[in-house]
């Protein structure tokens, strides 16, 4: 007979997936699969990519579960992983590298036809470095010192980033002089 494992605490799932119990893991994919995925398309991968980031996030995630220390949300720890792989596959991309100091294409900035906001197009209308250290500072739970290690930047120019995203963001995001503005 199968056990319920829905009402189980991530932290137990996490115990039990340490010792091998697969369902239990598969509970942890299930219920943060969706996170992990939305994490990584405001990083910018495209849906095949973060697909494709996030399954391999949570093998990484399997075979070090023994690792999770739980000192902080298991989804986070995710995240981190995910994003990690994400950076270390955009660092291989020559491309990538060379547009991430260019401007965002002219656009609405992420409101719809009907004044709706939508922060995943808000995200798509920054730069690619200040999107990139937004996202990975308040999307995949990491420190600007983490960002600037990883991403091989100062770390006075990460905080700049992160800085001047969320005050375009906010610019963005604040009520519309004709009416307020409702976020989806």
């Amino acid at each position: 007979m199968a056990r319920a494992l829905t009402p189980l605490h991530d932290v137990e799932l996490v115990a039990l997936a340490a010792g091998g119990d697969r369902g239990a893991f598969g509970e942890l994919v299930r219920r943060h699969g969706s996170a992990v995925r939305v994490t990584l398309r405001r990083m910018g991968a495209q849906p095949a990519l973060a697909d494709d980031l996030a399954q391999d996030a949570f093998l990484q995630a399997f075979e070090r579960c023994a690792e999770f220390r739980g000192e902080g949300a298991f989804v986070g720890w995710v995240k981190r992983i995910a994003a990690r792989l994400y950076l270390k596959r955009i660092r291989h991309n020559a491309r990538y590298v060379a547009e991430l100091e260019g401007e965002p294409e002219p656009g609405a900035w992420g409101v719809d036809a009907g004044g709706r906001l939508d922060l995943d197009e808000a995200l798509k209308a920054l730069p690619e470095a200040e999107r990139l250290c937004v996202s990975l500072c308040h999307g995949a739970g990491l420190t600007h010192a983490e960002i600037a290690t990883t991403l091989g930047l100062p770390l006075g120019t990460v905080k700049s980033h992160v800085k001047r995203g969320l005050d375009r963001l906010r610019a963005r995001l604040e009520p519309h002089p004709q009416g307020a503005r409702h976020v989806r």
